[in-house]
């Protein structure tokens, strides 16, 4: 199949590369450079412009969008929309906000261009190990472009999920629960770190749960991966950041009723990572110093 590709950071051009390894035939386009030249490089043709990228396709053209989510996308799905032309087809493989994937969409459908949207998980490993793909979009928009789903993800790897805008829901709600599950096990090596009774092997426990132990997941492989690169993580900083699908799952729960604590939870402590001293923490101190003559300890001591 014949496509062009805007965007090619970690997952682009991977997914550019995964593509041309199956015989599709890639046209790119980036603002940067050295990233275009790596991937003609890999076989694929080069656009100088957007317009240009979009008028070399053949009808019905077909164009994947992987850049971040928000402005840019919002940016870069208008000007494919200004170029194209009825039936042609736009994927945005990013990790758009549903809501704004459902109005996009209906102002598309106006010109009779269809948005499909690919919710995408693999991350670095998806070159080798294939992509997860949460696709929503127009059934025969889905079913023109399955042959690109069927390269990028491995067997069964696929979903058509329904309607525009759902993909990227099933995506948000899947990063919210890695949120959690990535918590859970933060959470329990720092109780075997911090023992006092015991002096715990990390990297041989994360190792050993990979066996047969129910909680054993790809994220506990990458987790023996980290500790066998960085040992006790000490270089490692305590600082982590969130990409807005954490928070749009627990504005969804608000907004639906349903309570999800533990991804709720989750969030915040990312939240916390990221304070250099908790102000609220102070205010805990401050408060039982007044209350019960407890110690307050200063900076310094």
């Amino acid at each position: 199949m014949e496509i062009g590709f805007i965007g090619l950071g970690k997952m682009g051009s991977n997914m550019v590369q995964r593509l041309l390894n199956y015989g599709h035939k890639v046209t790119v386009f980036d603002r940067d450079p050295l990233s275009v030249k790596k991937m003609t490089a890999a076989g694929a043709s080069a656009a100088e412009s957007v317009e240009k990228l979009i008028d070399n396709l053949p009808r019905p053209a077909v164009v994947w969008v992987m850049v971040p989510s928000g402005e840019i996308t919002d940016s870069v799905i208008r000007q494919c929309a200004g170029l194209m032309k009825p039936d042609d087809i736009i994927i945005d493989g990013g990790n758009s906000y549903y809501k704004d994937t459902v109005a996009r969409s209906a102002l598309l459908s106006e010109k009779g261009i269809s948005l499909i949207d690919s919710g995408t998980s693999g991350g670095i490993w998806g070159l080798k190990e294939g992509y997860c793909l949460m696709i929503g979009g127009p059934e025969n928009a889905f079913r023109h472009t399955e042959p690109l789903y069927k390269s990028l993800a491995p067997d069964d790897g696929y979903i058509h999920t329904g309607p525009s805008g759902s993909g990227h829901f099933v995506k948000m709600i899947h990063n919210g629960i890695e949120y959690g599950l990535m918590e859970a096990y933060a959470e329990g090596f720092e109780i075997m770190n911090n023992s006092e009774n015991f002096k715990i092997d990390l990297m041989k426990v994360s190792r050993v749960w990979q066996k047969g132990s129910v909680v054993r997941s790809w994220l506990l492989d990458l987790l023996t991966l980290a500790l066998e690169k960085e040992g006790d993580l000490a270089s490692v900083r305590d600082y982590v950041e969130d990409s807005g699908e954490g928070r749009w799952t627990v504005m969804q729960t608000i907004e639906e009723g349903t309570p999800a604590p533990v991804i709720a939870l989750s969030l915040m402590q990312r939240f916390r990572s990221r304070q250099k001293e908790s102000f609220a923490g102070k205010v805990l101190a401050a408060l039982r110093n007044e209350f019960g003559g407890h110690e307050i300890h200063k900076k310094g001591e």
